[in-house]
């Protein structure tokens, strides 16, 4: 569809189309009620920031951060395994990023 600048109606960056969104941030962040989680691998940098009450993290390792669906930080653990296991402790659902 095309209107009379010759340009596609709705179109984004790059004439790519694009749909308004669906869900706003804040519904967003409230989905799952908390019951859903994801883990992120950061830095110990990243970690610091985020965690700055942990005191002690050592240089140059990656960490594993549980954080709730809405990105509030939850628990910071030096494994995968750990964080698992914290988020079946809790029971959550971990939720799969991409």
């Amino acid at each position: 569809m095309e209107n009379k600048n010759n340009t596609k109606a709705g179109s984004g960056p790059k004439g790519k189309l694009t749909a308004p969104p669906i869900m706003s941030m804040s519904e967003l962040a409230q989905l799952g009620g908390g019951k859903i989680a994801y883990i992120k691998v950061m830095t110990a940098d990243e970690a610091k920031q985020m965690f700055p009450a942990v005191e002690g993290i050592p240089a140059g390792i990656d960490l594993f951060a549980l954080h709730a669906a809405d990105g509030t930080p939850l628990a910071l653990t030096d494994s995968r395994q750990a964080a698992l296991g914290h988020a079946m402790g809790d029971e959550l659902e971990i939720a799969s990023l991409h």
